[in-house]
Order: structure tokens, then sequence, then C-alpha cells
């Protein structure tokens, strides 16, 4: 679906990052990460929302950034595998699950990043490090991800944690053809260069921001075959409306070093 299909009139946001600002974020940090990753298997699922809709749950300093007036809510299913601190190399049995997130994409101070309403994972280490260490809303969960030929994927989770509602999470797609680096300033690039985490404390008064550093995203074309899912009403927001803009990714290794707070 092109990047066309959703061009509403351009509201201009004042406070917005410029592209220089978007660009310079993919210069990786200075210092050594804390945690070595790899993402494969992704699928990007985007929808655009009213900015109005998402700016009330999230905290007071941060903005919802927006492409042509919209903001964007997004459901990623993805693999994360060759997980490894800076201290440890990967442990067998701890250095592999799988991983679902609802987000949305925000400001602060001029810098874009992604803010998480939710990521549910397979593995409680990985819910452990990443509430502790990152502030970041990790759930347990249960998931199975299928490849019954080179194309297609097929996921499937539950929440199997009581700090949030019930949820649950089905589809199939289809990895089409390779597609060019997302050109800069396009709507792709808007939705998968981020470079930076932002997380709170429960009450909303304390920000968090994390540096990520990888290589642009390979992406290809891809077709959602099936879908059902009750992720993002979980959060108390409608379900999206219409067909998703969507991107199979990966595979990516990716830098994540250690929350500041701001």
């Amino acid at each position: 679906m092109p990047d066309s299909a959703f061009a509403p009139p351009a509201v201009a946001d004042p406070s917005a990052p410029t592209l220089a600002a978007r660009l310079a974020l993919r210069e990786r940090p200075l210092g050594a990460p804390l945690l070595r990753q790899q993402w494969s298997d992704l699928l990007f699922m985007h929808w655009p929302v009213p900015a109005a809709l998402l700016q009330p749950l999230l905290p007071p300093r941060l903005r919802v950034d927006t492409y042509d007036g919209m903001a964007w809510l997004a459901v990623v299913p993805f693999k994360m595998s060759k997980v490894s601190t800076r201290l440890t190399p990967p442990v067998p049995g701890t250095d592999e699950f799988l991983e679902l997130n609802v987000r949305t994409y925000v400001h602060l101070d001029g810098v874009p990043g992604v803010w998480f309403f939710s990521l549910d994972a397979t593995s409680p280490l990985a819910v452990w490090v990443a509430r502790t260490f990152f502030h970041l809303p990790y759930l347990r969960a249960t998931m199975r991800l299928d490849s019954p030929s080179a194309q297609l994927r097929q996921f499937t989770a539950r929440r199997a944690q009581g700090r949030m509602p019930a949820a649950s999470f089905r589809a199939t797609w289809k990895i089409g053809t390779p597609l060019p680096p997302a050109e800069p300033g396009s709507l792709a690039f808007f939705l998968t260069e981020r470079y930076c985490l932002y997380a709170s404390n429960k009450a909303q008064t304390r920000l968090y921001r994390g540096r990520v550093a990888h290589q642009p995203w390979p992406l290809s074309a891809a077709q959602v075959l099936h879908y059902e899912s009750s992720l993002v009403e979980s959060h108390g927001l409608p379900t999206p409306a219409g067909a998703p803009l969507v991107h199979a990714g990966g595979p990516v290794s990716v830098e994540l070093w250690p929350m500041q707070r701001v």
C-alpha cells in the first residue's frame, strides 16, 4: 500500500523534530551498549489515528509525533535472538524469545522516539530485566511463530500476566519483494527509522530516554492474510479502522544503551 494512501491535510507541529534531527540519531552513540540482540521475522502494522486520541495517554512532557498531521498506532510482532549483555555472551535458553508490542511515536525537546503502550514477551527473564532496568511495560505472554514457507509467517500470542487486561493476537502474513531503503522524509522512514525509546515510572512523573543503534531497516513488502487481536483494545483504545499499512522487516543487529532520565 503506497504511503500516499494515508495523506491527510498537513497540520504543522512547531515543536516537531526536524528531518536533520531525525537523521542525526542514526549516528551510533558513544560508549559501550548495555545489550546486543538481533530482531527478525518482524511485521510492522500501522494505522493512522488522530493525535488527540493518544496524547492523553502519554506523560505530560511527551508530544505525539505526527506525519502530515496524523499520529500512528502500531502492532509489531517479531523474534528476538542473540541476546547478550556487554559483560556476558549469549546464554542458551535465554538468548532467544518472541515479542509483540503496541506502540506510537513521540518526541521530547526535538528528539523523536518510540513510546510503548505494552510489550508482551515469552521470556520471564527479559520481562524482569526490561521492567527493572529500562522502565518498559513488559508483560509475560505465551507466543508461537511458525514459518510454513520461506514467505509465510504465522504468529499467535496470549497475554499471561495480570498487570493488564487479557489480550490475544493472531496473524498470518506473506513476505513480498525487498523494498529500497526508506527515503528520508517519507512515511516509511518516519515509521521505521526510530533510534530512541521513551519510558516513564508508573505515575508518569519521571521520564527516561534510551538510545538504540542499528543499520536502516531492511524492509520488504508484506500482505496480511489473517489478523485478529485485542491488544489495542486492552489499552482502552478503539479498534483501528481500516486495513493497516504493513512492512516486513529484518533481520537487523541492534545495540541498546542504558536509559537516562530526561
